[in-house]
């Protein structure tokens, strides 16, 4: 993605002459419109970003003061932005209704100031109703100290954003107010009544009525892997067709940073014949994991660093529910006089098909542990119980499957890719910090956060209730808190954190956690992580599934300095104070 948006950059401090106490100023003028795009043959109205759909790559250095000022063109809407993982004061995150912060009227500006904290790959979006679908979204890539460059392994000759979203011809209100209808109606992709004689000849007919009668009672589809269908999937902007491509030089490295913009798509992305090395996770670096293909979430971002030797790749990142590609191109430039290839779009992965082990109601995982009536005597224990399933290798809990080779065999189970026998999928226990965790405290206290729904009205709740319902969640401000997500739906969400990054518990030592801001909790699972409350003010945590957050899954939580005695949550518990050990905890993988 190219950068063409004026900018200025300014010594600070006046004529300090220390290197230590001046610092860049980097800034921005974006101006939030409207704008006519056509990329399926359809022109439609989009937000825009300067003229831009989807909005222009910011790019700061580490150290840097961030000026950002945003101009509010639309005629009758609040506009935001939110700045998606960055460290920074809570006026200045962007979340309308959090930390004073009320949104940018109509012809109405906004500046926003923060010293950069950070490096690492990072985006930008709306927080002000569906507009994040409708175009208003962007990368934002900030690069280490000058003198403090990458690692020699992430050292890298070419380095390209490659961001993943979701275009739809109807607008964001039309598709919520379709949900609200039915949250059937995009289900475009049932089984047919050949699928059920299969399943009569692979498990035989008491088994098979036995497992659609209990589908049927609980109102729910095997294939209810995505809420919306009739993307068009894009990468940094562009259709298969239009084939973003990234060039090399022959023996040249390669930095690509994913990044999951999508509203509601969890993408499966591989570059056949290339090997990628994940060095990033979230914008924080992770010691090297070489792998074939990775699952990426919705807001989730992985750098990988590639070495080409042919002189074509073509990238795919393939939605789960197999409706569609997000194609795009890696081509050397040794002669430019040479066309590139033509996009081949690729045959389709089998389509997973959801189970009741993703229900909780599997052998293998007693979801029972976490019921409601239990929460209390879970909490007793200084590290959550051992999951069984969670411990597993979920990308890699069915064996892999080899259409070619078994081409009868149903596809089952949320976390099955379908890859390929001998090749290597990223999970969620590869990811190690790259450097030791700052805060390897065992948690004072436990916060359930229980994700669940109704579908008949489209409702999606923390705890039982709907955002505009719900208590906010409190605690102390450096206190060491575990966040067990339970996931008591037939849906993966993505939970975001705002204002600061969590410790995933993968089975990893509390040294070697890895930071997220957003952890994948798929169907029927529990993932914990582990979080040091260290940044005042009010922070959102919600499921970044557009739809899902705007339908009521999401919750405040509070940073503050406050008595122990006012830190209350009915979901919370206090965490014993005798010592243990992180091999304990439960570990979770996408």
């Amino acid at each position: 993605m190219l950068l063409k948006i004026s900018q200025s950059l300014c010594l600070g401090f006046g004529l300090i002459s220390s290197s230590a106490l001046f610092a860049a100023v980097k800034e921005y003028h974006l101006v939030i419109d409207e704008s006519l795009i056509n990329l399926t043959g359809k022109t439609v109205k989009r937000m825009s970003v300067n003229g831009k759909f989807p909005a222009p790559l910011l790019e700061f250095e580490e150290g840097d003061d961030a000026v950002i000022h945003v101009q509010n063109n639309l005629n009758n809407q609040d506009t935001s932005l939110h700045w998606h993982g960055l460290l920074l004061p809570g006026l200045m995150d962007g979340v309308p209704g959090f930390n004073g912060f009320q949104g940018i009227k109509p012809k109405q500006s906004f500046t926003y100031r923060f010293k950069v904290r950070q490096n690492g790959t990072y985006w930008y979006h709306a927080h002000s109703k569906g507009q994040e679908q409708d175009g208003l979204y962007g990368a934002l890539v900030i690069r280490p100290k000058v003198h403090t460059p990458f690692p020699a392994h992430e050292q890298t000759e070419q380095d390209y954003v490659v961001m993943l979203s979701d275009f739809h011809e109807q607008g964001s209100q039309q598709i919520q107010n379709n949900l609200k209808k039915s949250a059937e109606y995009y289900q475009n992709q049932r089984e047919t009544l050949g699928d059920v004689f299969k399943q009569v000849k692979h498990d035989g007919l008491q088994a098979t009525w036995s497992d659609r009668k209990m589908w049927n009672q609980m109102r729910m589809l095997k294939t209810d892997l995505s809420d919306v269908t009739g993307y068009t999937f894009l990468i940094n902007g562009k259709t298969p067709e239009q084939n973003w491509t990234g060039q090399f030089q022959p023996n040249e490295k390669v930095r690509l940073r994913f990044i999951n913009a999508s509203a509601m798509s969890f993408f499966d992305v591989r570059i056949p014949q290339l090997k990628m090395t994940v060095v990033s996770a979230d914008g924080q670096p992770v010691q090297p994991v070489a792998v074939d293909e990775f699952r990426i979430g919705t807001a989730e971002t992985y750098d990988v660093i590639v070495e080409p030797t042919a002189a074509h790749y073509q990238i795919e990142a393939e939605s789960i529910d197999r409706s569609g590609f997000a194609l795009g191109s890696l081509h050397q430039a040794v002669d430019s006089s040479k066309t590139r290839p033509p996009v081949q779009l690729p045959a389709p992965r089998p389509r997973a098909l959801l189970t009741m082990e993703d229900m909780g109601h599997g052998e293998q995982h007693d979801m029972s542990h976490d019921s409601p009536t239990r929460q209390t005597s879970q909490a007793n224990h200084s590290l959550p119980k051992h999951d069984q399933h969670a411990r597993q290798d979920l990308h890699a809990s069915h064996s892999a499957v080899s259409e070619k080779n078994q081409p009868h065999k149903p596809v089952e189970g949320w976390a099955n890719m379908s890859t390929p026998a001998g090749h290597k999928a990223l999970q969620y226990q590869d990811l190690k910090a790259l450097t030791p965790q700052p805060d390897t405290r065992i948690a004072q206290r436990e916060l359930v956060i229980r994700l669940g729904g109704t579908m008949e009205r489209y409702i999606w709740t923390i705890n039982g209730k709907k955002f505009s319902d719900a208590e906010p969640l409190q605690v102390q401000h450096g206190e060491r808190i575990r966040l067990r997500f339970i996931n008591d739906s037939m849906m993966a969400h993505p939970m975001h954190l705002h204002g600061m990054f969590m410790q995933l518990e993968n089975g990893q030592s509390a040294a070697q956690m890895p930071n997220k801001h957003t952890v994948i909790v798929p169907p029927g699972k529990t993932v914990t992580t582990l979080l040091t409350a260290d940044e005042l003010g009010e922070w959102a945590i919600h499921c970044h599934l557009l739809y899902h957050m705007s339908a009521g899954m999401m919750n405040k939580l509070i940073v503050a300095h406050v008595n122990e005695d006012q830190v209350s949550n009915p979901s919370s518990q206090k965490m014993p104070s005798k010592p243990a050990t992180a091999q304990g905890a439960s570990h979770a993988h996408h």
